[in-house]
């Protein structure tokens, strides 16, 4: 049922996908979701705990890539991650950001995971400037911990235009900028 709520969140939204329409997908009897989930919110929050566990491997199998350097890393998977908006025609985007904009005002507890998922997504990107940092190859004008807030909000902002402009445009020009002398300049 999770694969299938996913799939159908991550199409047609939280608000939009009932829990018929869930169970319908997944091919399992209305009252198998109430044995399992005592809510739809119940439910969507274990949505967003499988979206989050899934993508950060996927983000930490490029960040453990040791025959790159951690900014060389970073730039392979937003490559990556850009790669596959364009074969989806720039359809769904990030599921975390996609609740946020449609539960997190309504949930506290779907809120409170939404923060705790942020929260582990910037970590990620958080040690691997840090390393960068260490070897040089990024200023330390900014700590890891900033750059790496700053990294993850501006890729979940370019990743809504993304959608509303159906193009690449937003992703692309974050990549140049965030990646290619924001983080890299000297400082002052």
């Amino acid at each position: 049922m999770i694969q299938a709520g996913l799939e159908l969140i991550h199409t047609d939204g939280y608000s939009a996908s009932g829990i018929q329409g869930i169970v319908v997908r997944a091919d399992v009897p209305k009252g198998s979701f109430y044995t399992y989930f005592a809510s739809k919110e119940a439910f969507g929050i274990e949505v967003l705990a499988a979206y989050s566990d899934r993508g950060l491997a996927k983000l930490r199998s490029f960040l453990c890539n040791t025959n790159l350097t951690p900014l060389e890393q970073l730039e392979a998977y937003f490559d990556d991650r850009i790669a596959a908006f364009r074969t989806s025609n720039f359809a769904r985007g990030c599921l975390l950001g996609n609740f946020s904009a449609e539960a997190a005002d309504h949930s506290t507890m779907m809120r409170k995971q939404l923060a705790k998922h942020f929260k582990t997504w910037s970590a990620a990107f958080e040690q691997c400037l840090s390393d960068a940092q260490n070897m040089g190859e990024i200023s330390t004008e900014f700590s890891a911990t900033s750059l790496a807030n700053f990294l993850f909000n501006s890729w979940e902002g370019a990743l809504l235009r993304m959608r509303a402009e159906k193009n690449d445009a937003a992703l692309v020009e974050f990549k140049k900028i965030a990646l290619g002398s924001l983080i890299r300049r000297t400082p002052r």
